[in-house]
């Protein structure tokens, strides 16, 4: 167990780690590209490490370098049609066990397996499976919908393809599909969500465009990324934008965090529950806005969260639901039934840790409603080895009045492992 006491202000300022979903997708897309990549500042985490030893794994090489400061890699291609067969260990990485399959299902000839730990054969692979066989993509799974799955590579076809529920991750493993595709493929968005891939897939010579409510890509011979530029992730900066909200007296300055707008829906939902976040533009990296984020704490009150503004929050609704506590008034969380799809089911495993630490939250089918009563008590949970709920326990424990206890803190190492180095340094008994 790890304890979280109650703190005094958050003071500082810090580059929060780099981008989770844009590093995985820089790995992918300089794995399917034609020569050298160099991609700059890539997080390294427990997920991302995967996906670097899967790329691997299919035959490219990645190898780190040295500019300024920061994790860089220099990644050799295989091209878009030149992944090995292989038996691929996805570990705990949701995001590549659904992209990564987009690009193998149209590769003929060649064969590959990917599983991963406890945690990913219990996470459904039914929503990519789906369109792909759609696509003419020969693959199986346990039961039909869960890990491993095996991938034989067919001859695709383009399709237009309508998703029920917003899913960057199901609309990405499809656009690199349509890459290996005969004809067009378009995926309809019920309402948009991130598109990093097809900002790095156009960078990379893409023919692929926003048409109304569908992203359309056409067929491709190369891939051509060269640099790619990854930012601090906004999920990760969220832990400590609550933070600075929730513990009295702090003032946090969180320095070149991505502001991509399909990601910025936890900075519209605490504006209106009363936060003031400063916003200052620090241009682009590699085509991503980056900018200067800073909070001071402030009172908070309950809003209404749902329909399009899910998607561009999706990873940073547990901080809603745990700033909801400390907020005046009820907040409701709605058509976010995607949060029992991740890591653990966050609708569940959220309800249960804030009820637990002397919360008033109700779940859903599709979210949570949250009575706000001012604060926390606090106490122990578990975070079920979610990393997001670990984190959150710990920003609780410091704005609650008697401290939380954390059972599998480690489970923050799968996209920050630097997690509680950063929250002492914001503290003051970091170095």
């Amino acid at each position: 167990m790890t304890r979280f006491a109650p703190a005094g202000p958050l003071r500082g300022s810090l580059r929060p780690p780099s981008d989770k979903s844009i590093s995985h997708r820089a790995a992918l897309i300089a794995a399917m590209g034609e020569g050298e990549t160099r991609i700059v500042n890539y997080l390294e985490a427990a997920d991302t490490v995967s996906t670097l030893n899967a790329i691997e794994s299919l035959g490219a090489d990645a190898r780190r370098f040295e500019l300024d400061s920061g994790l860089n890699y220099l990644i050799e291609g295989v091209g878009l049609r030149g992944a090995e067969s292989s038996s691929i260990d996805v570990g705990n990485a949701g995001t590549l066990l659904r992209l990564l399959p987009g690009w193998l299902v149209g590769q003929v000839g060649r064969e590959w397996t990917l599983d991963g730990d406890d945690s990913i054969r219990r996470r459904p692979v039914d929503r990519i499976a789906e369109p792909l066989r759609g696509m003419g993509a020969d693959l199986s799974a346990r039961d039909d919908r869960l890990p491993p799955l095996e991938i034989r590579g067919a001859p695709l076809r383009g399709t237009t393809y309508e998703m029920p529920i917003a899913s960057a991750q199901v609309k990405s493993c499809l656009l690199f599909a349509g890459l290996l595709a005969e004809g067009e493929t378009r995926v309809v968005e019920p309402v948009p969500s991130r598109d990093h891939t097809e900002r790095m897939l156009a960078a990379a010579g893409a023919d692929v465009r926003r048409d109304g409510d569908a992203v359309v890509i056409r067929p491709a011979e190369r891939l051509e990324p060269d640099w790619i530029v990854v930012p601090a992730d906004i999920s990760s900066a969220a832990f400590f934008l609550l933070a600075g909200l929730l513990v009295p007296g702090s003032e946090v300055v969180l320095d070149q965090v991505g502001v991509n707008p399909t990601r910025t829906g936890i900075l519209t939902i605490l504006e209106r529950m009363g936060a003031e976040i400063e916003v200052e533009p620090r241009g682009e990296h590699g085509g991503e806005p980056a900018a200067r984020l800073t909070v001071r704490s402030a009172a908070l009150h309950g809003t209404e969260v749902g329909g399009a503004e899910v998607p561009l929050a999706i990873d940073e609704l547990p901080l809603v639901a745990l700033a909801a506590c400390f907020a005046e008034g009820t907040t409701t969380i709605r058509d976010a039934a995607e949060l029992r799809r991740k890591e653990s089911d966050r609708i569940a495993t959220v309800s249960e840790a804030l009820n637990g630490l002397g919360g008033r939250v109700e779940p859903t089918d599709d979210g949570m409603v949250i009575e706000g009563t001012g604060g926390l008590r606090g106490g122990a949970i578990s975070s079920h080895g979610d990393h997001r709920v670990a984190m959150l326990g710990a920003v609780a424990g410091l704005a609650s009045s008697e401290g939380v206890e954390v059972a599998g803190m480690d489970a923050a190492a799968v996209s920050y492992p630097g997690f509680e180095a950063d929250l002492a340094v914001l503290l003051g008994s970091g170095a």
